[in-house]
């Protein structure tokens, strides 16, 4: 059935109407190919034109929901680094968030970090500056206090981003390997990423490989003595 038109003033709300029409197909299909913009003005009951005037393609919606998707991440990683007494673990929470939040909703996580990119889209607008924003944050306050060393926030974050989706990524496809607890799994590899740059604090970066090796099991051993 075809829409009424809508009052004065209602195009957000219809905005976001599309956006849920276009995140329900998504689900439900769990292909963006499998998604049109014709599809899309038919579930929410208006017409193509009436849709170009909020997107100007298909491409330009697609962005929409998958940057409205990090949006929402970003509230979780937020909700989380809220109860963390440290910055060390305000970033270990926020991997974490991650990591659940894509296997809350794999199919249009999925969709939002595996398709192609497109350099300015909505998505990498949302990962500079909303999700990935904070966690920069928190990289470049660990540098501030001396806890990670001096260098390239932005570089450093990317290496931690990209351990948590590498973790989620791989829970998603491949869920049938012997993981043991996903959560147990996924906080063992982000404490592992974001204590190692601690670590490389105090090692020099043509320090002997071996001679960091028994470094660190003397600091080990002179913990369990105490």
């Amino acid at each position: 059935m075809r829409r009424r038109r809508a009052p004065r003033g209602a195009g957000e709300h219809l905005r976001d109407e599309i956006l849920d029409a276009a995140t329900e197909l998504l689900l439900e299909s769990g292909d963006e190919k499998a998604v049109s913009v014709r599809s899309v003005a038919e579930r929410v009951g208006v017409t193509p034109p009436s849709l170009y005037l909020h997107f100007a393609d298909k491409n330009a919606l697609l962005d929409a929901v998958c940057g409205r998707y990090f949006e929402k991440l970003d509230e979780q990683m937020q909700a989380v680094a809220a109860a963390c007494p440290s910055t060390i673990e305000v970033l270990r929470a926020q991997g974490l968030a991650y990591v659940r939040f894509a296997l809350q909703t794999p199919e249009l996580y999925r969709i939002a970090t595996m398709g192609h990119g497109n350099p300015g889209s909505g998505v990498d607008l949302t990962l500079n500056s909303a999700a990935f924003v904070h966690m920069r944050a928190s990289v470049e306050a660990l540098i501030a206090e001396g806890v990670y060393p001096p260098g390239d926030p932005t570089v450093f974050a990317l290496e931690l981003w990209t351990c948590a989706h590498g973790i989620a990524a791989q829970l998603i496809s491949r869920p049938y390997l012997p993981w043991g607890d996903v959560e147990q799994f996924a906080d063992r590899v982000l404490r592992a990423v974001c204590i190692g740059h601690m670590v490389s604090v105090a090692i020099g970066p043509d320090e002997n490989a071996m001679d960091t090796v028994n470094w660190l099991k003397e600091v080990v051993d002179e913990r369990r003595r105490r």
